[in-house]
């Protein structure tokens, strides 16, 4: 059975009037019963909200809201992650960018200093202009 969510001032008020009943005598079993919970429950509340004032109960909930937000992204990142690795496992680790011997039309003096741009083939027009004027 899921548990029906409470929000904090309500728990926090109801472990109130069970610590009431308490100090006046009754067992935390007729006390769980008072406030409509089991005493798993109470126990519960009581570990998790017992000397929280309503203010901190609040901040506490919104903490917990955005752990999860931050551990759901952290999951996705990794699952990127993993997956880049993958992908990058099929690429030869001596395949670099500037690699001349996969183009022929390159030479090593035609790569930039620090450039991270491939060129591509060039055009005609180009190679013509290379071939009257002899380079």
């Amino acid at each position: 059975m899921a548990r029906r969510k409470h929000s904090p001032e309500r728990v926090i008020n109801k472990l109130r009037q069970a610590e009431v009943a308490i100090a006046e005598g009754c067992t935390v079993a007729e006390a769980s019963r008072q406030i409509g919970v089991t005493q798993q429950t109470f126990y519960r509340w009581r570990s998790e909200y017992g000397g929280l004032r309503i203010d901190q109960a609040r901040r506490l909930r919104q903490l917990e809201a955005e752990n999860t937000r931050l551990k759901r992204a952290v999951a996705d990142l990794t699952v990127d992650n993993q997956i880049l690795k993958e992908a990058a496992e099929g690429i030869p680790a001596a395949a670099s960018a500037w690699d001349t011997s996969s183009r022929p039309w390159m030479s090593q003096r035609d790569v930039p200093a620090g450039s991270s741009v491939i060129p591509g083939p060039p055009s005609a027009t180009s190679q013509s202009l290379r071939t009257t004027r002899g380079i």
